[in-house]
C-alpha cells in the first residue's frame, strides 16, 4: 500500500514539475515576442499590459464558470479579499509591468537574468521564515540555476550587461515582484483553485492598470504578424503559463517551482536560434547544461 501511494505521489509531482517547466518555456518565448512587438511593431508596453491582463483574466474566469466553479466564492472571506487585491497589484501587475518594461529599456535576455534573482530572494525568505538553511540539493540547484542564467545572457562577462538606470531598476524590481507573486497567494491556493486566483488576479490587475493606458488607446503597426504575436502573449504567454506556474506552486512549493521556472532563459535561447538566427557559443551550451541539471536535481529531490 505504501509503495502504491508513493508511486501516485511521484506521478503527481512529475506532472506539476512539467507544468512549471511548460510555464518557463512559454514565458521565455513570450519575452522575445514582446521585444518583437516593442521594437518592430512599436506597440506600447503599458497598453500591452492592460490588454493581456484583461483578456487573459476574463477568459480564465469564463472557463472556470464553464467548468462549474463558483467564481464568486473567493470574495466571501474578508482576509481572502484583501490578499487577492494585494496579489493582483503587488504580484500580478508588478511582475507583468516590470518585466516587459525592462525588456523595453534593454532586451529580453537582460530582463530575464535580472528577474531570476527572484528565486534567490525566495529561497532566502523561506530559509529565514522557517529558521533553517537551504538543503544541499536546493543550494546546489540554486547555484546551478543562477550560474546557467548568468552564462546564457552574459557569456561569462558581466560587462556585457550595459544597462541604463531605468533597465537596472526595473530588472531588480522584476526580481522582487517574481518573489512576491510566488509567495503571496499561498494561503489563497489552499482553499481556491489556481484558475480562480490567477483569473481574478489578472482581471483586477488589468482594471487597476487600465487608467495608466486604456485598452482602446491603441498604437503601433498592425498587421497579421502583430495580431498573431498579441494572441500568443495573451493565450500562450499569459493565461496558460501563469495558471500552470501557480498550480505547480500549489503542489510542489514556491521554492522548487521558481527554480524550475529558471528554464525560461533556455527557451529564450532556443527561440533565438530559430527566429532571430543567433549563433551560440560554448558558454551558451554550458549555461543550458547547468539549467537542465537543475531540473533533474529538483525532480529527483521532489520524488525523494
Amino acid at each position: 500500500m505504501q509503495t502504491i501511494t508513493r508511486s501516485i505521489l511521484q506521478q503527481k509531482n512529475s506532472k506539476h514539475i512539467l507544468m512549471a517547466l511548460l510555464a518557463a518555456v512559454l514565458w521565455g518565448i513570450s519575452g522575445t515576442v514582446g521585444q518583437y512587438l516593442f521594437q518592430e511593431k512599436r506597440v506600447d508596453v503599458e497598453w500591452l499590459i492592460s490588454v493581456r491582463l484583461l483578456a487573459a483574466g476574463g477568459l480564465l474566469l469564463v472557463l472556470s464558470v464553464a467548468q462549474g466553479e463558483q467564481v464568486l466564492s473567493i470574495w466571501k472571506n474578508k482576509k481572502d479579499c484583501i490578499l487577492l487585491l494585494s496579489f493582483s497589484v503587488l504580484g500580478m501587475v508588478a511582475v507583468q509591468y516590470t518585466y516587459f518594461a525592462a525588456i523595453k529599456y534593454s532586451n529580453a535576455a537582460t530582463a530575464t537574468v535580472l528577474q531570476y534573482i527572484g528565486p534567490v530572494l525566495i529561497v532566502v525568505y523561506m530559509a529565514i521564515s522557517k529558521k533553517r538553511m537551504p538543503s544541499v540539493k536546493e543550494f546546489v540547484a540554486l547555484i546551478l540555476a543562477m550560474l546557467g542564467t548568468f552564462l546564457l545572457v552574459t557569456h561569462g562577462n558581466p560587462k556585457e550587461l550595459s544597462l541604463s538606470p531605468e533597465a537596472f531598476l526595473l530588472g531588480i524590481s522584476s526580481a522582487i515582484a517574481l518573489a512576491v507573486y510566488t509567495l503571496l497567494p499561498a494561503r489563497l491556493l489552499v482553499t481556491h483553485s489556481p484558475a480562480l486566483v490567477v483569473g481574478w488576479g489578472m482581471l483586477i490587475g488589468g482594471i487597476v492598470f487600465s487608467p495608466i493606458r486604456s485598452p482602446w488607446d491603441v498604437s503601433g503597426i498592425w498587421d497579421t504578424n502583430t495580431y498573431a504575436a498579441l494572441g500568443y502573449i495573451i493565450l500562450l504567454g499569459t493565461l496558460i503559463p501563469f495558471y500552470c506556474y501557480l498550480k505547480a506552486v500549489q503542489m510542489i512549493g514556491g521554492e522548487k517551482a521558481s527554480l524550475l521556472a529558471s528554464a525560461e532563459p533556455l527557451s529564450a535561447m532556443v527561440i533565438g536560434v530559430f527566429w532571430l538566427q543567433i549563433v551560440f557559443t560554448g558558454l551558451d551550451y554550458l549555461g543550458s547544461l547547468c539549467i537542465v541539471s537543475t531540473i533533474f536535481i529538483l525532480s529527483y529531490s521532489s520524488k525523494s
